[in-house]
C-alpha cells in the first residue's frame, strides 16, 4: 500500500483559525507546539503547573499558564503533552470531567490511547501529530521557515473534521512543510517503542557499554576505548542520517567498510534478531506497557536503580572527564 503523505496545500489552517487550541503542559513538545501555533496565527491557552521551571519559562515566552479546567474551556483542540506515565491520572482527574461534545483530543505519541489507558467518550474527536524530532527542533525549523515531518493518526471521529483538525495543528507546528505521514495509533506506537528498545537507545546504548568494557577488560586504556566505542558513534551516525548507509560506507575507509560488512552480522545476528522479535511481541500484546506502568506507579525503584547504576559506570565517568577537553561539542552533564 502506498503511503500517504500530506504536504501544506493539503492541510489548510482556517479550520483553526478564530478557534482555541489548548496545550497541556510545556515540556519539550508542549513549548514547541505552542510558539509555532502561535506564531502561525492560532489562540493558545497553556496548562502548566504553577511554580514549576516550565511555567516560568511559558510565562518568559508571553503565555498565561492556567489550570487544565481553564484551558480546556471553549478550546476546539486539547493537545496533551505530558509525559506518557502521568497522562492516564491526569486525564481521569482533570480532563475527563471537562471534556466537551465534540471538542478533539490530540496526542503526540500513542501510548495510552492504543493500550487503552485513556478511552475518551465517542463524542469527541482523538487525533495524533507525532513529530519526528524532538521539540527544540521543531521550533528552530520552524523559525528557519522550514519544519519536521509529522505523522498523523485518526483514532476516533465523531464530528467528520477530526482529520481536517490534525492536519491543520501538523501545518501550524510546521510539519506539514516537511510532510505529514499517515499512519494508525497501533502503527506509531508500537513501532515507536520497538525503535527506542531495540535501536535508538536500549541497542545502542547497550552495544557502546560492551564495545567499551571488551576493550577495557582486554588491557586498552579506558580513554582510547571510550573515543573508539562512543565519541566517535556520532561521527558515523552523522553519516548516515544524511545519507544512509550507503554514504556512510562511502565515506569511511575500506578498512572499515570490510570489517563492517564481514563483522557486523556476527555480532547483530540471527540471535540477536530473535530476541528482538520477542521485544516485539512483548510491546504488540501490551505486557510492555503493563510492566512499565506498574514500575511508575509502584514508584520507580527498580527503574531509579538502573539508571543509577549506569550514571556512574566507568564509562560514564571516564566521559565526563573526557568532555571537558572538548568544548567543541557543548557539553551536556547531568
Amino acid at each position: 500500500m502506498a503511503v500517504k503523505i500530506y504536504y501544506e496545500k493539503d492541510a489548510p489552517i482556517d479550520v483553526l483559525k478564530d478557534k482555541k487550541v489548548a496545550i497541556i503542559g510545556y515540556g519539550s513538545q508542549g513549548h514547541a507546539h505552542s510558539l509555532n501555533l502561535r506564531d502561525s496565527g492560532i489562540e493558545v491557552a497553556v496548562a502548566e503547573l504553577e511554580g514549576t521551571d516550565n511555567f516560568k519559562l511559558a510565562v518568559e515566552h508571553g503565555f498565561t499558564p492556567s489550570d487544565i479546567k481553564t484551558a480546556m474551556a471553549g478550546a476546539t483542540l486539547i493537545i496533551i503533552t505530558i509525559p506518557d506515565e502521568a497522562q492516564a491520572k491526569v486525564y481521569k482527574d482533570v480532563i475527563a470531567p471537562n471534556l466537551a461534545a465534540g471538542q478533539t483530543l490530540g496526542f503526540c505519541h500513542g501510548f495510552n490511547i492504543h493500550f487503552k489507558y485513556i478511552v475518551p467518550p465517542k463524542d469527541v474527536n482523538v487525533v495524533m501529530i507525532a513529530p519526528k524530532g524532538p521539540g527544540h527542533l521543531v521550533r528552530s525549523e520552524f523559525e528557519k521557515g522550514g519544519g519536521v515531518p509529522n505523522l498523523i493518526a485518526v483514532e476516533q471521529d465523531a464530528t467528520g473534521e477530526a482529520k481536517a483538525i490534525a492536519l491543520a495543528w501538523a501545518n501550524g507546528i510546521g510539519g506539514a512543510r516537511a510532510g505529514v505521514i499517515e499512519t494508525t495509533y497501533k502503527e506509531e506506537t508500537e513501532t515507536d517503542l520497538f525503535g527506542e528498545q531495540c535501536v535508538l537507545c536500549g541497542g545502542l546504548t547497550s552495544l557502546i557499554k560492551a564495545g567499551f568494557e571488551t576493550l577495557v577488560e582486554a588491557g586498552y586504556q579506558p580513554e582510547i576505548a571510550y573515543f573508539e566505542c562512543m565519541h566517535e558513534v556520532k561521527l558515523i551516525v552523522d553519516l548516515m542520517y544524511q545519507g544512509g548507509l550507503s554514504y556512510m560506507r562511502y565515506s569511511i575507509s575500506n578498512t572499515a567498510e570490510y570489517g563492517d560488512l564481514t563483522r557486523g552480522p556476527r555480532i547483530v545476528g540471527e540471535q540477536t534478531k530473535a530476541e528482538m522479535k520477542k521485544i516485539l511481541s512483548e510491546i504488540t500484546s501490551g505486557e510492555f506497557s503493563k510492566e512499565w506502568v506498574a514500575e511508575y506507579q509502584s514508584g520507580a525503584k527498580n527503574f531509579k536503580r538502573l539508571y543509577e547504576k549506569d550514571y556512574n559506570c566507568q564509562l560514564e565517568t571516564v566521559g565526563r572527564k573526557l568532555r571537558k577537553m572538548m568544548k567543541w561539542i557543548d557539553a551536556k552533564e547531568v
